[in-house]
């Protein structure tokens, strides 16, 4: 790895956030420069100012100027602008149609929704491309390769951003490792053997661990060289891969549809509109990852143009494919006679066509290879942006010279996918990883409202007063019909009281408070409908997940909260002083803005 020279100190000509030369190997001031960690005594003092800094970084934000230029510059080198609109959209699919399609296709329409998985499909579909319209916005406004870290930061704030930067760092890492032993059951099925025949298995560790997979580590290794070498090449390599796939499915559908039965169609929705429901709350992950490709803007030619094509096209084709496949499924086989576990391979076995199982593990294998290509690319862009901000080392911040990639970042981050791939089923926690991602998408959507409403110079205190009593509101209600949901209450008064609140408040957002500010190049239509709709669809299926998964949410949330206040926020402080020492100097506009007076410029 790479790292820096120089004693990291804010003494003239020399600040902690100033880019410092490289050299080999790595010294203490590459991962803690800060002045709180120059010593123990330093360290003792900072820890009893860590009231007054929690206050003076909680309530900070940062700006599109900050991000856009100053936050790039602390990482020495820039990113290479080598990606267009093609590029992304092939990413886009890539990093969304992995195994997800096979995998949950089996039980959404056997135990949940029977052939009306069509009609969940096409729910969860939208409510994923609502999500997709908040990211491609903020992605054309703030074309950076922190996505929604820093989304989350120039709007709701430095504590929240990092509160969301610890969860989707795991969700990438949880979510990395996952495909990378989901790649080798694949793989040993499509050699015609048991998931777990190329695992090893070491009856001394406990049950969960115990099943080590040393692919899972070498797929992501090779993963890790190809990212690391070049980003036009795994952008080739990735276009190439979805393209092969996409043409997999396609040919899936049609073998499929020369099996049709129109007759299994009925009954069409055996388990009723709440089967339909809870079905595309299951069927809502096979639809994530596109986040990742918000991560590229750093790398894109033309963000205004190349963005909204990339993110909104991809997912527009990847719900026509999902939707497409789901019916072909259960027109080949009637919905009480789909496999949960394998329902495509087990369908075209039943028609007759048994070689189909090795089309569909040869597509679920190249789904997955550039589903963990779009992890790790989009895991490391996200760790090299927080790194800048000091709340991780800011030696993982360095962008390689001759290669123009987030080097250190992505070997990190690959290592940790390595050791969680290597050791654990990840079963356990399957669902943790669905609340992150769920809490994410509904802060960037909560974030989006505020970009468009809130801004000073603008805002009246009115409308600021407004506007926090309807984000409540609507956040409330959201939160009202989650817990209604998960409590299994069939009272449909209770959710029309509820969702006439959600609805009363959206209107009054709109007909009450003054947008501040209209997007520059692109916009989502509707505001503030659709972002508000998204938080709402986003809550709802969180209340899909079981309690103990909550209980760990709260668990690895705690955790961040020890790092933070130990470590990140006494290094992000530091950083922001060593800043504000660059304003008075050179007349920069500082970072740290009072969440309550939002800047115009935002």
């Amino acid at each position: 790895m790479v790292s820096f020279d120089g004693d990291g100190s804010r003494r003239q000509g020399n600040s902690i956030t100033e880019p410092k030369k490289r050299s080999c190997g790595c010294e203490k001031d590459d991962f803690l420069p800060e002045e709180s960690f120059k010593s123990w005594s330093n360290y003792r003092k900072a820890l009893l100012e860590t009231k007054t800094r929690l206050k003076d970084r909680f309530l900070a934000r940062s700006s599109d100027q900050l991000e856009l230029h100053e936050m790039k510059d602390r990482s020495q080198n820039e990113l290479k602008k080598t990606l267009n609109w093609f590029d992304l959209i092939w990413f886009g699919i890539g990093a969304v149609m992995g195994a997800g399609v096979f995998v949950l296709s089996g039980e959404a329409a056997h135990e949940l929704a029977g052939p009306a998985v069509l009609i969940s499909y096409l729910i969860s579909g939208f409510a994923a491309l609502l999500s997709v319209l908040c990211y491609t916005e903020f992605a054309v406004e703030l074309p950076v390769a922190g996505g929604s870290f820093a989304y989350l930061r120039v709007e709701l704030g430095d504590f929240v951003a990092y509160i969301a930067a610890g969860n989707i760092l795991f969700e990438y890492v949880v979510s990395g490792a996952s495909v990378a032993r989901s790649w080798t059951s694949y793989f040993a099925t499509l050699c015609n053997h048991e998931p777990n025949d190329f695992r090893i298995n070491v009856t001394s560790l406990t049950e969960g661990f115990n099943h080590l997979d040393p692919i899972a580590v070498g797929i992501s290794l090779l993963i890790c060289c190809m990212a690391s070498f070049s980003m036009k090449g795994s952008s080739r390599f990735n276009s190439i891969a979805t393209i092969l796939y996409l043409t997999l499915m396609v040919f899936m559908i049609v073998a499929g549809v020369t099996k049709a039965n129109t007759s299994n169609f009925q009954p069409f929705a055996p388990f009723g509109m709440r089967g339909v429901l809870k079905a595309s709350s299951v069927l809502f992950f096979a639809y994530v990852g596109f986040d990742g490709v918000a991560t590229l803007g750093e790398e894109t030619k033309n963000p205004g143009r190349d963005i909204p094509i990339g993110l909104v096209g991809s997912m527009m084709i990847v719900i026509t494919i999902y939707s497409l496949l789901s019916t072909v499924l259960c027109l080949m086989q009637p919905y009480n006679q789909i496999d949960q576990d394998a329902a495509f391979s087990i369908a075209f076995q039943a028609t007759g066509m048994s070689w189909a199982k090795y089309i569909v593990a040869l597509g679920a294998l190249q789904g997955m290879t550039t589903v963990l290509l779009a992890n790790i690319i989009g895991q490391a862009r996200y760790f090299t942006h927080i790194s800048r901000t000091h709340l991780a080392p800011p030696i993982l911040a360095v962008i390689h010279k001759k290669r123009g990639t987030p080097m250190n970042a992505t070997i990190i981050m690959t290592l940790a996918n390595c050791l969680v791939a290597f050791f654990t089923n990840l079963d356990i926690l399957a669902n943790l990883l669905s609340i992150a991602t769920l809490f994410i998408f509904s802060l960037v959507a909560l974030a989006l409202l505020v970009r468009r409403y809130y801004s000073t110079g603008v805002t009246s205190v009115a409308d600021r007063n407004k506007l926090i009593v309807l984000l409540f509101l609507i956040v409330s209600s959201a939160i009202g019909v989650s817990v209604l949901w998960a409590m299994n209450v069939n009272l449909w008064v209770g959710y029309a009281i509820i969702a006439g609140v959600w609805f009363l408040s959206t209107l009054g957002l709109q007909l009450l408070v003054k947008q501040a500010r209209n997007p520059k190049l692109w916009g989502v239509p509707m505001v503030p409908w659709l972002p508000a709709a998204s938080i709402g669809v986003n809550v709802f299926i969180m209340g899909s997940i079981d309690g103990a998964s909550f209980l760990r949410f709260l668990g690895w949330t705690g955790l961040l909260l020890v790092y933070y206040f130990f470590v990140g926020l006494h290094a992000s402080y530091d950083a922001s002083k060593d800043h504000d020492v660059k304003t008075e100097i050179h007349g920069v506009s500082s970072e740290a803005v009072d969440l309550k007076t939002i800047t115009a410029t935002s």
